[in-house]
């Protein structure tokens, strides 16, 4: 578990929409604290998102590899959790 986000590699920006979308919010904030990744084929990442106040999201996002256009999709997301609330795969 990682809690810096680097840009160069942070999907975040790309599934912030498909998050608002799946969740039906809009949220004030939208910023990574912490994220797992794991390579398979492409990048599959975990990410802790404060959402805005005491609201934080998990994200499961898969990264296309490079070849395929590198797009991030957002698989699922899971809502009410705190800020202490362990990163876990679901």
């Amino acid at each position: 578990e990682v809690s810096f986000f680097p840009s160069s590699t942070c999907p975040l920006y790309c599934v912030r929409s498909q998050a608002e979308q799946k969740t039906n919010k809009k949220y004030v904030e939208f910023l990574a604290l912490k994220y797992r990744s794991q390579v398979v084929a492409g990048t599959n990442y975990l990410i802790k998102v404060l959402a805005g106040g005491t609201s934080y999201l998990h994200l499961l996002v898969w990264r296309k590899l490079p070849f395929e256009g590198g797009n991030a999709v957002l698989t699922r997301v899971q809502e009410h959790h705190h800020k202490d609330d362990p990163l876990l795969p679901f």
